[in-house]
């Protein structure tokens, strides 16, 4: 990703048509997070929205020596993922067994060489209905590259129930894409049932 300096600076100096013009830059790439991470494109597109003004106001601090793309990418992901803990829904935690780590590389290699054979959007369907927290936290880990430490501080969840849900994601999928019968949860909420021990807080 190519973004002139000079438009960058023009932004911090709160210039409006730099400002349009990096937005313009940008959209596809921010927009191709956010449906990741969202169950419609209207909800994508208030997170875009909400991104790209924190990633404005923060631009002072955005270092030449990182690609900027990787750094608009973290701005991006941290917005969602700061939304996601605000998310009033969301705040109806669930507490999930501590799942310990078991030998999951046959259902990888499995997802793995079935999605060789698709296209992108084939895939992003699939993604798409998998349920609300498998699907974040596999777009993390798989998409955009977070370990399981990373995604549990991240999403408040320990590391064992990060790795029960990228498991959880790669079963779904791997029975999405041998039988395309209904087994993902079309309302994403399929997770909340197989984490399970489940106890509502409130806060």
């Amino acid at each position: 990703m190519n973004i002139e300096q000079e438009i960058l600076r023009q932004c911090i100096d709160k210039e409006r048509k730099a400002q349009f013009a990096l937005y313009k830059q940008l959209y596809s790439f921010l927009m191709s997070i956010c449906v990741r991470y969202c169950n419609n494109r209207e909800d994508a597109q208030s997170l875009l929205n909400l991104g790209f003004l924190k990633l404005l106001n923060n631009l002072e601090k955005y270092k030449q020596e990182i690609p900027f793309g990787l750094w608009a990418r973290r701005v991006m992901i941290n917005t969602i993922i700061d939304e996601y803990r605000k998310n009033k829904k969301e705040k109806e935690l669930l507490e999930y067994h501590d799942f310990t780590d078991r030998n999951d590389d046959e259902t990888l290699t499995d997802v793995n060489e079935a999605v060789k054979k698709m296209d992108v959007q084939e895939i992003q369907n699939y993604i798409d209905k998998l349920p609300n927290v498998s699907r974040r936290v596999f777009n993390l880990f798989v998409v955009d590259g977070y370990g399981h430490k990373e995604i549990a501080e991240m999403l408040g969840m320990s590391e064992g129930t990060s790795k029960w849900h990228l498991n959880n994601a790669r079963e779904k999928l791997k029975q999405a894409i041998n039988n395309p019968s209904p087994v993902l949860s079309p309302q994403g909420r399929g997770d909340e049932l197989g984490a399970i021990e489940y106890k509502r807080k409130t806060g």
